[in-house]
């Protein structure tokens, strides 16, 4: 006989259906920027070299871009904290056309500060879409979250995938590099008509209640926040000064464009194949173990980088590079998420984004210097102690925010 009045004990499952939509289109999105983004990193310092002067500026093209992604990173997040999700992207992807169209006019006319200006307004396309994983969180269930940002995130697989091929075909169909800017306008382009199919709930209107948001500095002083902020910034700090630097770095070893770009395929793939299953060792794992993991690759890139200076070992210094970055940075995004709540969502993403991305414009400027004054050697022996303190953080202070809570 069955009791009719007992309590039902199973929790019904989430329903991520929302979620992995989102997802999902998302990683189209995720593809169209990196093939953006590829082709500015690919070739950004090829054509600041041959449009500049002074040939140490040669990566201040990239450098540009990263100061558009950081000066737009904290706008971008307000906007869609004010008017949605969708209406960030649209905007950001608007400016990514742009960028590349603006870049192409500059090639055309042998402009080297035009085309800087192209790829700043490429960089502000950069700093919407590093809202992509945030967003594919948002209608996640907790235990979904390092799933869905893993998925939104794979889609840069798509770009590993083809990106090179199409870059490789139409470098110099046009005048040199021109032709691929233009396939960069038409990834962009794609990536805006991406996002307009994205359904994320429009954001709660801000509480008048003085309790029901704490202020940033309350957040950023969480122990597990500052070790997420340090995985996050470092892993992307690292991954930009190493694979800026390695087209310049195989050019002067006496490789051409083209193995520079097949050796940058690996990395990309590296970087977003493991997010198929990223999401699931997190969640065996646990957060920060994975991200300690990719804290180790990314080490292991600089070992490998000083062992030699065959196309073989550029390639598995990109590889160990890439596993690195996404092993760390996805699960740094996820103990972020973790960190605050939906009214908390903007500014606390911003914040953290803001830290990320500032590293990364400094170490992409530095990436030109570095190379002109201390070498690809140079560059890869200070990656490990950077990347040794980040893995002491990331051991020691969410363990003393535990033991912060137990005698508090």
């Amino acid at each position: 006989m069955t009791d009719t009045t007992a309590p039902a004990i199973v929790a019904a499952a989430p329903d991520n259906r929302l979620a992995k939509r989102n997802a999902l289109i998302l990683a189209l999105a995720q593809g169209c920027i990196v093939f953006v983004g590829s082709t500015y990193v690919i070739f950004g310092g090829f054509v600041g070299f041959i449009l500049s002067t002074d040939k140490s500026q040669a990566t201040l093209p990239i450098t540009t871009m990263l100061i558009g992604t950081f000066l737009a990173t904290l706008p971008m997040s307000l906007l869609m904290q004010r008017f949605g999700r969708r209406v960030g992207f649209q905007l950001g992807a608007g400016f990514g056309v742009l960028g590349a169209l603006v870049s192409v006019h500059a090639i055309e006319i042998g402009s080297f500060w035009l085309f800087c200006l192209g790829s700043h307004f490429a960089g502000y396309h950069q700093a919407s879409a590093n809202y992509y994983r945030f967003a594919a969180a948002d209608t996640a269930s907790p235990a979904f979250r390092p799933t869905a940002i893993s998925w939104a995130l794979a889609g840069g697989l798509l770009s590993a995938l083809i990106a090179p091929e199409i870059l490789t075909r139409t470098r110099e169909l046009w005048l040199p590099f021109a032709a691929c800017y233009m396939t960069a306008a038409a990834a962009a382009l794609l990536a805006f008509l991406a996002v307009s199919q994205v359904r994320i709930p429009s954001p709660a209107a801000p509480s008048t209640t003085t309790e029901s948001a704490r202020p940033l500095m309350v957040i950023a002083r969480q122990p597990r926040f500052l070790a997420a902020l340090a995985a996050g910034t470092v892993s992307n700090g690292m991954m930009n000064l190493v694979m800026t630097a390695t087209p310049l770095a195989m050019v002067a070893c006496g490789f051409t464009p083209d193995d520079a770009t097949h050796a940058i395929r690996w990395h990309v793939l590296a970087m977003f194949v493991p997010s198929f299953f990223t999401g699931q060792l997190i969640a065996r794992f646990g957060r920060e173990r994975m991200a300690l993991i990719g804290m180790a690759l990314l080490a292991g890139c600089g070992v490998i980088a000083l062992i030699g200076l065959s196309i073989l070992d550029f390639t598995a210094a990109m590889i160990a590079l890439g596993l690195g970055w996404n092993f760390s940075f996805v699960s740094a995004t996820a103990i972020v998420t973790d960190c605050h709540t939906a009214e908390e969502r903007g500014k606390t993403q911003a914040f953290n984004d803001l830290v990320i991305f500032g590293f990364v414009a400094v170490t992409s400027y530095l990436a030109g210097r570095m190379m002109n004054s201390v070498g690809w050697s140079g560059i890869n022996l200070s990656i490990l102690p950077i990347v040794a303190l980040v893995a002491t953080l990331i051991l020691l202070l969410p363990s003393l925010g535990r033991k912060a809570g137990k005698s508090a």
